[in-house]
């Protein structure tokens, strides 16, 4: 019976499809594995865009996989089409070995970035906490502090820089969007920034045991940690968590 609906329903090709953009009225359509999808009544496709990343009208079958759900979704809408002749998918193709083990192991299409961000955020914004306290005290062990916990974050950032850059091509085709532009541009300065601040105290333990003028730049650079992860965070969280403007 579900074979002989399929037979019977409207063939597209590919350039039909994204004639349903989901803009000016229009209905939105997606394609999956040959299928044709009506999603308008979803409110995460507004506007014909999906999480500012999947446009409408276009073959989504490669991009599934890196999805934060399975294609159950799919059974929510109902399937209008198919392609004619089984039309080679738009979409990009990814090298299946990888997409077989995120297929496995779901976890990896969404997952690796935001587990492994946390730690240098965290230890990052703890240097600006413990120094300040330092200044503040004159404890020694909050220095001593501070300077580990910037010591353990610069560890972690090759790994967070990696898993950031793989999701990026991943989940949104390593597009130029602005959050992620200006994501890049604050890992940058942050990356710098430490490296400068952890050589110094590794060449001068006693930076901050005096006033001077060097030890009010080496704080000013130790407190710049916290702002710059907030930074990063919340445009992190803008891509993750899109919000439009009423």
């Amino acid at each position: 019976m579900n074979n002989s609906r399929e037979v019977n329903m409207r063939e597209f090709d590919l350039k039909e499809v994204a004639e349903f953009d989901g803009k000016d009225g229009k209905p939105v359509y997606i394609v999956h594995q040959g299928k044709v999808y009506d999603v308008t009544e979803s409110k995460l496709w507004k506007g014909g865009l999906h999480m500012r990343r999947h446009s409408a009208g276009t073959d989504l079958t490669a991009d599934f996989p890196a999805a934060p759900h399975g294609t159950e979704v799919l059974a929510r809408y109902p399937q209008v089409g198919i392609i004619k002749g089984g039309e080679e998918t738009a979409g990009r193709t990814m090298w299946e070995p990888l997409s077989r083990l995120i297929t496995r192991f779901p976890m990896l299409s969404r997952h690796p970035h935001p587990m492994t961000v946390h730690f240098p955020i965290g230890f990052f914004f703890a240097t600006s906490i413990f120094t300040v306290l330092y200044a503040a005290t004159g404890l020694k062990s909050f220095e001593s502090t501070a300077f580990h916990c910037m010591m353990i974050g610069l560890l972690f950032t090759p790994i967070v820089v990696l898993t950031g850059l793989f999701s990026w091509w991943l989940n949104y085709m390593a597009k130029p969007m602005r959050p992620v532009r200006i994501k890049i541009w604050l890992s940058i300065v942050l990356w710098v920034t430490v490296v400068i601040t952890a050589t110094w105290r590794m060449t001068d333990p006693h930076v901050l045991n005096s006033f001077r003028s060097e030890s009010v730049v080496y704080f000013l650079f130790c407190s710049s940690f916290a702002p710059l992860v907030t930074a990063l965070g919340w445009f992190g969280a803008k891509l993750t968590f899109p919000t439009e403007k009423k």
